[in-house]
């Protein structure tokens, strides 16, 4: 009898330990995979700060003014001509698509249709808001 409690007591100590090891395994892959969506989630903010970067340098290039001087006999006369940049609403389309397209790629297991739709989705709600921004500055 004593042995027949040995070897039960024996069985449960060897499955507990099995367990545990699977538990460190399971652990393991977990830590493994949130280190995975971490570096995914900075991978996708660099990408989006180049982006703004690209942005803002185009927006200064725009904002240069060019300096025209005609001359006639006596007279002298300046004029400023300012480009155009890119309308309120261009820029809600653009900012928005990236940002959608990013957050689709992340949260979908599919992530090129995730990105897909993202985009799309960003770039309409991006659009409409530089559109009301659009018509609050003429306003």
């Amino acid at each position: 009898m004593k042995a027949l409690y040995f070897i039960l007591i024996a069985a449960v100590v060897v499955s507990c330990q099995n367990q545990g090891k699977m538990e460190i395994q399971k652990a393991k892959q977990a830590t493994v995979d949130s280190m995975k969506v971490e570096i995914e989630k900075q991978r996708v903010i660099d990408s989006m700060q180049v982006e703004m970067a690209k942005i803002e340098e185009a927006k200064i290039e725009t904002q240069k003014e060019i300096v025209v001087v005609h001359q006639q006999a006596a007279t002298t006369t300046t004029t400023t001509a300012k480009k155009k940049g890119w309308s309120g609403t261009a820029k809600g389309a653009v900012i928005g698509a990236g940002v959608g397209a990013a957050t689709g790629a992340i949260i979908s297991k599919k992530k090129v249709q995730g990105a897909i739709i993202g985009g799309i989705a960003g770039a309409g709600v991006g659009a409409g808001t530089g559109a009301i921004i659009d018509g609050s500055k003429k306003e």
